[in-house]
């Protein structure tokens, strides 16, 4: 403990006493601290920003539709339309593995009318699972369809926030009837806002939803839009596609591996091209950091070389009373430590400082703002303990391995 009090002593006395290269030693670690966590801190902060972005549509979900055959199959020939019902779902939900959850859908465009404002938005039939799995979150005060409501075709509605805006402004729309097709409908909910930067046929937050009971009672439909499913593990996405395919493919008689005759679309892609993607850019960002690090960690060697040079006396004395290589080594290679520490700490709040700034400026929704994470903070602390190891080992080395009889004679 008193040798290292001593040697923390001697190093705040060369600090003092050469206070301008002491400064400049350190600017270059924590200029380099600054490049690193920011940048680390842009890449995850984009890349939450993209996963919101899409996740807006839903998480883990796939979307399917019927198509026509273009291969033909025990007898069929090519050309043949496909038509969901409802008994599909039932279908998907038992004999598919990696489905968590399932929602038909109907959907059409029509009149909706309060008063005297009058939309034409995309009326959606769902079941009540539809809300989780595609984040359909209603406001404070309202709630989504529920069992009871599709079991009874109540006349219930749930309304997307651009339609409320629309149809109520600034009233309460909870209790409010909305006629649509000249059909009233009872609001019971509030879609609250969200990020949406993908969507099929409408955006969520212009969409009219009911029960899917009501729905085939007042349009008289029976023919499902599409399907929606949710995936258990989203690394299996393509398989529980082909595995989907398959099911239905053995219903209505076509080639499994016929691609247009189901047409589904995975969002669980994008997640994968999400994670590659950030990844890679996440490194280059490292690397442009660390390089900036590097550069500053060279500086530290080329001062701590200097500075063996000019305590070759004070070495040679201490060797000379009893100081072992070892002590000499481990006091400059801490030295070395001492500077890097200092220079990233202080680097590191300067970075905090500039990432608490960037919160105030209106970027969030396009590229996110940067966010300091556990994973930045390990890849700043594994990048500036390399540097320090390379920095401090030769000097150190050098100073330790030095002639006694030399450093007394110089």
């Amino acid at each position: 403990m008193d040798k290292f009090k001593t040697i923390v002593t001697e190093f705040l006395l060369d600090l003092r006493a050469q206070k301008l290269r002491a400064f400049l030693t350190m600017f270059g670690i924590i200029w380099g601290t600054v490049a690193i966590v920011v940048l680390i801190a842009f890449g995850v902060g984009f890349k939450r920003q993209m996963s919101i972005n899409m996740h807006g549509i839903g998480e883990s979900i796939a979307i399917v539709w019927p198509g026509r055959t273009t291969k033909a199959f025990e007898g069929f020939g090519t050309g043949r339309p496909l038509f969901f019902v409802e008994d599909d779902v039932k279908l998907l939900a038992t004999q598919v593995r990696n489905i968590k959850s399932v929602s038909p859908e109907y959907s059409r465009r029509t009149v909706a009318r309060v008063g005297e404002n009058i939309l034409n938005p995309l009326v959606a039939g769902v079941f009540p699972n539809y809300n989780d799995m595609r984040n359909i979150i209603p406001e404070m005060g309202g709630r989504f369809i529920n069992g009871p409501d599709v079991e009874h075709r109540k006349r219930v509605a749930v309304i997307g926030n651009k339609v409320k805006d629309f149809m109520f402004g600034e009233k309460d729309a909870i209790g409010q009837v909305v006629y649509v097709a000249s059909v009233p409908f009872t609001v019971i909910g509030v879609m609250q806002k969200k990020t949406q930067n993908s969507s099929y046929n409408s955006r969520d937050q212009d969409r009219i939803f009911i029960p899917a009971s009501t729905f085939t009672s007042v349009f008289g439909a029976f023919r499902l839009t599409n399907i929606i499913y949710q995936i258990k593990d989203p690394t299996l996405g393509e398989e529980t596609a082909n595995e989907a395919r398959a099911v239905l493919g053995k219903k209505y008689k076509f080639d499994p591996t016929d691609k247009d005759a189901v047409w589904i679309w995975d969002t669980t892609r994008f997640d994968k091209f999400i994670f590659y993607f950030f990844l890679g850019m996440n490194i280059f960002l490292g690397l442009i950091g660390s390089f900036t690090l590097g550069v500053a960690g060279i500086g530290v060697a080329n001062i701590m070389f200097i500075v063996v040079q000019e305590r070759i006396k004070e070495i040679g004395i201490k060797r000379a009373v009893g100081a072992k290589r070892s002590n000499i080594l481990f006091q400059f290679f801490l030295e070395t430590f001492f500077i890097i520490f200092l220079g990233s700490s202080i680097g590191f709040l300067i970075a905090v400082g500039i990432i608490q700034g960037l919160q105030f400026i209106p970027i969030k929704e396009f590229v996110g703002t940067p966010e300091i994470s556990l994973e930045v903070v390990a890849a700043t602390v594994l990048v500036l303990s390399l540097i320090g190891l390379a920095a401090g080992l030769l000097p150190a080395r050098r100073a330790a391995n030095l002639d006694v009889v030399e450093c007394l004679r110089a």
